[in-house]
């Protein structure tokens, strides 16, 4: 190892130092001259100047790295001082200029957003990148204080934009379905199952109108693009045994007997016998009405071992308390005992009311001691709550099975399938509660003060929106009667 001198030592110290303490005062310097640049550049950031005001910030930008490199370089103070004012000055004109492109281009902003959020710089490339350069154009004019054109240019763009985000939602939700029409085409599909490819094409030209006329609704759209894809994929399948039978791969006695054999495996399961010599329609009914049968007692069961659980629980706790105390048991005894006589004669309630109603007419179940009808017998207009003549004689039924519980609470829940609007399916269950309210009230003669109508629009499915008989059990009123345990 090399000694150094201590003279040399002392100079490289007296460097060093010399050194630290230049870039300190370069710190130093830097915070006095750059302060309010900083800050400009700052809210210049915060309200997107860079794209919004590009011009300024650009101008404000050059300033400001100027600035930077004369003060590294070591240049005259008052030349820095120049460029970090400069650039300050270019930074507040450009946030005052992002300020005044965001509430003269709001629509053109808001619509870029909306595209974005459908994806469409990814789904819509061509649509958005014209949107984009209109877009430019508009803030160049707006930069330049000419702002009608800046206006002409923002409908152009804002147009381009709703174009970019509607092709965006339709690629999404048609996609898929524009895919599997492309292949059935591919294979001539049309040529051996045109009814089933018909009702594809159908649907996509469904939901694609449905589209066009609202595209932020789309829980109806989707499902006819869910039903579409369905048909085509089934054209597709029927093409195939069409053409198994046509180059006699497959005769039709055998395709015949091949779906009967489903038929007959599902019929072993219910243990029904597979009578079709005249046709599978006998054994169908036989296997629709023994799945009712199965649902019904499935449901039965439900709601009496939920029954039997609940009086269970509530009869040992309360033993088990009565059983603790010394005195006063005999009067809660007889309370307990009342209050079990009591449930006991809403079940027997509960059964009458269910004989009330067909399977057609109302679906009768229990909730605890709540009692629910649920109506699916009463059916409304499209868009419409005013109630039919035909459902007034499943109404006076109602009436009947409602005098079965005495001074009952009645809630009147009116239901929605998902499709149409959140706020408009609130607004229509609503009235169509209302609407049998105001019956019962005229009709029926019961109190206002028992009666209380709740619209829930779509937030509480029975079933699923995605098929037509789910949508259907979903479009409903249900009529809920709280008992009066006193009632003797």
């Amino acid at each position: 190892m090399v000694a150094i001198p201590r003279l040399q030592w002392s100079m490289i110290l007296g460097v060093l130092a010399l050194g630290a303490a230049s870039a300190l005062a370069q710190n130093e310097l830097r915070s006095t001259f750059f302060k309010d640049a900083d800050a400009a550049k700052a809210a210049a950031d915060a309200v997107e100047a860079e794209w919004l005001s590009p011009r300024s910030y650009e101008r404000g930008m050059r300033e400001y790295r100027d600035a930077e490199q004369a003060l590294e370089r070591g240049r005259n103070i008052e030349y820095v001082r120049t460029n970090a004012a400069e650039a300050a000055n270019y930074f507040t004109d450009a946030a005052k200029a992002a300020q005044l492109a965001k509430t003269a281009l709001a629509q053109a902003l808001k619509s870029r957003q909306d595209a974005a959020n459908a994806q469409a710089p990814k789904l819509s490339p061509d649509l958005w990148e014209d949107a984009q350069d209109k877009f430019a154009d508009a803030i160049r004019y707006l930069e330049g204080g000419n702002l009608k054109s800046a206006k002409r240019r923002e409908i152009e763009a804002t147009t381009l934009y709703r174009d970019a985000e509607l092709v965006a939602i339709k690629a999404q939700y048609l996609g898929e379905t524009r895919q599997l029409l492309s292949e059935a085409d591919r294979r001539r599909v049309g040529r051996y199952a045109p009814i089933t490819l018909g009702k594809a094409k159908q649907l996509l030209a469904d939901a694609e109108r449905e589209l066009n006329e609202n595209r932020y609704d789309t829980d109806l759209p989707r499902n006819l693009a869910m039903r579409a894809n369905y048909e085509a994929k089934h054209a597709i399948y029927l093409s195939e045994i069409v053409l198994k039978v046509r180059d006699k791969d497959l005769s039709p006695e055998q395709l015949v007997l091949l779906w009967e054999e489903q038929f007959r495996a599902v019929a072993g399961a219910a243990d029904v016998i597979p009578d079709m010599q005249d046709g599978p329609e006998r054994l169908s009914a036989e296997l629709v009405t023994y799945i009712e049968n199965m649902r019904n007692e499935k449901q039965a069961l439900e709601q009496e071992n939920a029954d039997n659980q609940l009086r269970l629980a509530d009869m040992e706790e309360e033993l088990r308390v009565l059983d603790d105390r010394l005195g006063g048991a005999t009067a809660e005894r007889t309370a307990l005992i009342q209050r079990i006589e009591a449930q006991e004669r809403i079940k027997e309630q509960f059964e009458q009311v269910e004989r009330m109603f067909s399977n057609n007419e109302a679906r009768v179940f229990r909730q605890g001691n709540t009692i629910i009808m649920r109506l699916v017998g009463l059916t409304f207009s499209s868009g419409s709550a005013q109630l039919k003549p035909s459902n007034f004689d499943l109404l006076a039924k109602v009436e009947k099975a409602i005098d079965v519980f005495p001074r009952s609470e009645l809630i009147i829940e009116g239901h929605t399938d998902s499709h149409g609007g959140d706020d408009l399916n609130q607004k229509l269950s609503q009235d169509r509660a209302e609407s049998v309210q105001q019956y019962m009230i005229n009709a029926m003669r019961i109190p206002s003060y028992r009666l209380i109508a709740t619209g829930y629009g779509e937030t509480r499915p029975v079933a699923s929106n995605e098929t037509a008989s789910g949508r259907e059990k979903n479009r409903r009123i249900d009529i809920v009667i709280k008992p009066n345990l006193d009632v003797s």
